[in-house]
């Protein structure tokens, strides 16, 4: 198995970042022929989806993260969870929803990706700006 961390960052806006090519090029180093790729965040406040790019689908997912998890908490409500820049809880929230982990299939050495498929970091937390993504590769 092959393994590296990524140091992404992510400064002091809620971000979808997309890790596509940072993958590709981590396979590419791997040798990798047909097995899995593991993406994972190591964070209470971060997630990793698979979603279209630069069509602002990366927007609408903020817009729709805002709708379900609002920052003022369920129903107006406020967060229990009280550290951090106000509306903070939300984020600790997120990864139930944008899951932390993700396994891609390879195949020939490259991600067997729909065409407008991007893997992508989703970050809420404006008060974390770097963040580490684990890439791990497992031949089949």
């Amino acid at each position: 198995m092959e393994s590296t961390a990524l140091t992404v960052r992510t400064g002091s806006q809620e971000v979808v970042v997309d890790l596509t090519r940072r993958c590709e090029d981590f396979l590419r180093g791997a040798g990798a022929g047909d097995g899995l790729l593991s993406v994972f965040v190591p964070h209470a406040t971060a997630g990793v989806a698979v979603i279209e790019t630069g069509a602002g689908s990366d927007d609408d997912l903020l817009a729709a993260l805002e709708q379900v998890v609002p920052h003022g908490g369920p129903a107006g409500q406020g967060w229990r969870h009280h550290h951090g820049s106000p509306g903070h809880g939300r984020d600790h929230v997120l990864p139930a929803i944008v899951a932390p982990s993700m396994t891609v299939p390879v195949l020939g050495g490259a991600m067997a990706l729909g065409t407008w498929q991007s893997v992508c970091l989703v970050d809420t937390n404006v008060d974390n700006p770097d963040r580490t993504v684990r890439l791990s590769y497992l031949a089949g």
